[in-house]
Formats: C-alpha cells, structure tokens, sequence
C-alpha cells in the first residue's frame, strides 16, 4: 500500500494530484523547478527552460464550466473563456482552499527516477532531485508525472529544404511572445492548430502580409454556439458524445462549423470533423476573408528571402513561425514499469478539456495507489487517433481522446459515473454526485450551472420579453439534468 507519492509539476494537474493523494490518505510532495504554480497557463515575460511558454494574449479553448475542477466552481462573474491571467487567479483560489501549496517544494528540479533495488517486492522509487545547486535523494511509494507535453517544442527543420540558408528569422511558437517584432514584416505560419491559428489573427494586425501553411487544412469552431452559449456546452454531451452514431455527431458538427463560418471554403479539407483535432478560433475567417491572412499549402522549400510552396507559388518571407506541436519526453524516467505505482498525469490531448480529465486521472491513480483498485491499466488514448488518422501521421493524434468515453471509463472504474439519462452538458460536477469523493455541492453546482454561464455576460439591464416570445436556450435541458442529479445522487 502507497503511503509517499511524488508529484512531478505544479501545474493544474500537478495541483489536483496533491489534493487526491490528500483525499485518500496519502502523503503528497510536489516538486516544482520553477517558483509558482500554473505550469503552462502562467506567463512569463521569457521562456523558461524545462517548462511551457505561452503567449500574452492566450485565451483558453474550453469553458469555465466545462473546465473546473469538480469540486470547486470557477466564480459566476468570470468570463466563460478565460485570459490566461483568469486561470491563475483560479489556479491559486483552488490551492488557497484546499491548502495545496504547503506540500509544493519550489526551485526543485527531478533529475532521476530510477527504481529501488527491491522495487520488484515493493515498487518503491528512488527520486533525485536539485535545488540550490544541491542534489537530494528520497524514495517514495509512488510517483505521479505531471509536466504536460507542451514543452520540449517540435521543430522539424528537416522537413523543410533550404531553412538552414534562409537569411530572416524563424522561431517556434513557444518563443513568440507579442507582436512587439512583427510590424510591416511578411510573416508565413506553419501549422494551423490552435496556436497557429492565434498567431496568424495576432500577428495579421500589424504584419505587411501573414501567408497560413497548412498541409491537410482544418475544421474551424467559434467559441461561441448557439444564442451566444459556450459552444462546448453544446456540443459536449451524452447525446452527441456516445449515444447517438458518430455519422451523427459529426454531421451535426460540420452543420455547426459551417453555421459559425464556411471553414471548408476558407481552409478546405477532405477529412471528417473529427478526424484531427478541431482548431478554435473566432477571427480567423474574418482575417482570411479581408486578405490579411493567406491560406497556402505546405512550404516545398525555402530560398535565402522566400518561401515555395507546394503549388509551385512563391512568397518573399521575412520571418517564419513554426507552430508544429511539442515532443513529449521523460529523461529523467528510467526503465520500464511493471508495478502500477507510477502514471502519467495530463499526458493527453482531448476533444474537451484537459482539467476534469486529469482531475479523475488522479483520482482513478491515487485509489490503485491504495490498493482499493484492482485492475491497474485504463484502456484509452492513442489507439483513438490511430483510428481516425488514415495512414497519416501527425504529432498531436497519437494521445488524442474524446471527451465523454474516456472520463466514463474513468469513471467506471473509480466507481463514480453518474446514473444520468443523456441530457445536457457534461460538466464535471456530476463525477462528484456518488461514489469515493462524492461532493455534497455537486447537485447544487449543477442547478445553478447556467447562472454562471450568463452571469458575466449581463453587464446591462435588458427588460424580459413577454413569455413564449423566444426559442428555449439550447440549455433547456439543465433544468433537467439537475433533477436527475438530485434524484440519482445517493444512489
């Protein structure tokens, strides 16, 4: 039975394993290197070796209530999509309310895990870490990985001929910052994920010219769905995530990127929705559509000032931006496992958001940790993309997961899935109706979900329109969510 565990990273996952490993009587350090928490959601002026980087502006993908922890709301006067500042601010609200932070040791780098001598009879690890120049050793019964995978950047410059005679500048999207070096430049980004398509609205506003490369293109969403709701309160739920065929869950989600704006004129694809990970992104269209974003092809090769694409156009470049994903990689892990007294935390790339994933990720760990579970592996991850890739291979699809079937399989085995018909969005609340760390809160988080949802957004008075005179919100379906809540909860 584990009784030590350590924590590697202070980020939100690293953040919601202390409090697990707390929740089931298990004594919790988490090493830090850095000197505050937040991982990859704090910003920082200059990148920091060894940890995420984002940029200024970064606004998160996902909705406050689809993004919680499910125990403790984010405020109902915060915005629904969150600045990274935003984040924070919550980040330490949770650690201040559960006192996380006195079992974080800062300024501590791991610089091995290697197993015990007699780690086939205990499963115990030897953890090195170093702080102040001075090097620590300390076993533990377990250890929990929490660093993410958007830190060691993916940069394939030897996918593209002629880069290294190319005399402008050229960066991955982890160093970029602002647009603070991008004025009257002509500026090509490579890669239209997330974070190339944020580049390419940022930097379009103040650039001579920004040109979009992309190989396979990309299905575009609005955060916005329909009358103004969250579009992942929408279009997360049971009744669109398992139960109804996924010919249907994607018809209904080429309906919804079309109706937002037609990605499959401005960036064409031939692949389905879900095929690869969806890109989000509100402006995009609106740079593409007034010129100041040009969608190209994949770049055939650089000159010494230009870019040549693979539809044989040419194009004076002065800076390129790399926006090819991350390499996840553990130097400090050594050799294989063969007792489950080690998991990875995070270590995913969902269709949803990633905090409530890793959040019962720690919860299903901590209880094998324990012993109260017996069987130790979760089938899940990779073995979706490789479904869905068509024989191309691409960075982020090899831990790509849907939402909704991995947190039930989760769920399934801490033994905390909700009895729910399938209505409504899938908030993380209800992982806390019933079962081990059951919240008493969670029915009434439930109930009072849409309150939160419209709060920030009634900044004026608006007189009521006389009743029957409106189409029901697309959330008419939590009124009844929450009754089901309150009547399956201590089932």
């Amino acid at each position: 039975m584990a009784k030590r565990v350590a924590i590697i990273g202070g980020g939100s996952s690293g953040l919601c394993a202390i409090k697990a490993c707390l929740q089931e009587a298990l004594e919790p350090v988490c090493f830090e290197r850095s000197g505050d928490i937040g991982g990859l959601w704090r910003f920082e002026e200059c990148p920091e070796e060894g940890r995420a980087s984002i940029y200024r502006s970064v606004i998160i993908n996902t909705s406050k209530e689809m993004m919680c922890f499910s125990d403790f709301p984010i405020p109902e006067d915060f915005p629904n999509y969150m600045h990274n500042s935003k984040i924070m601010e919550y980040f330490r609200m949770y650690a201040q309310h559960f006192d996380l932070l006195r079992h974080i040791r800062f300024r501590t780098s791991v610089c091995r895990v290697s197993k015990r001598p007699d780690f086939a009879a205990t499963g115990q690890w030897e953890v090195v870490t170093e702080s102040e120049g001075k090097q620590e050793a300390a076993v533990f019964d377990a250890v929990l990985v929490c660093t993410g995978h958007h830190t060691e950047a993916h940069l394939p410059l030897n996918t593209f001929p002629g880069i290294n005679k190319f005399k402008g500048r050229y960066l991955h999207s982890r160093d970029y910052k602002d647009t603070q070096d991008f004025t009257d430049k002509r500026v090509v980004v490579i890669g239209i994920g997330n974070s190339g398509a944020d580049l390419a609205v940022e930097v379009s506003q103040t650039a001579k010219q920004v040109f979009l490369s992309t190989r396979r293109g990309a299905w575009i969403f609005n955060r916005v769905g329909d009358q103004g709701y969250p579009i992942d309160t929408v279009a997360i739920t049971p009744s669109l995530g398992n139960h109804i065929p996924t010919a249907g869950s994607h018809g209904w989600s080429r309906t919804q990127s079309r109706d937002t704006h037609p990605s499959t004129l401005m960036v064409p694809c031939t692949f389905r929705v879900f095929d690869q990970h969806p890109t989000i992104n509100d402006d995009l269209p609106n740079r593409i559509i007034s010129g100041r974003v040009l969608v190209k092809p994949n770049i055939q090769e650089f000159t010494e000032t230009s870019a040549i694409f693979e539809d044989g156009t040419r194009e004076d470049i002065d800076v390129v931006i790399f926006a090819t994903g991350y390499s996840f990689s553990f130097p400090f892990l050594e050799g294989c496992v063969n007792k489950p007294t080690l998991a990875f935390i995070g270590l995913i790339q969902p269709l949803g958001a990633i905090m409530p994933i890793s959040e019962l990720q720690c919860r299903w760990a901590t209880r094998i940790f324990r012993g109260k579970r017996d069987k130790p592996w979760l089938h899940g991850g990779g073995h979706q993309a490789e479904e869905r890739s068509d024989g191309k291979t691409s960075q982020r699809h090899t831990i790509q997961v849907d939402y909704i079937p991995y947190m039930d399989e989760l769920a399934c085995q801490v033994g905390v899935k909700p009895n729910l018909l399938p209505s409504g969005p899938c908030t993380p609340y209800q992982y806390r109706l019933r079962g081990p760390g059951k919240w008493a809160g969670a029915r009434d988080a439930i109930l009072t979900q849409r309150q939160r949802i419209i709060k920030p957004l009634q900044t004026r008075h608006v007189e009521e329109p006389p009743v029957g005179s409106q189409h029901a919100p697309p959330l008419k379906l939590v009124g009844a969510v929450a009754v089901l809540a309150i009547g399956f909860a201590y089932l």
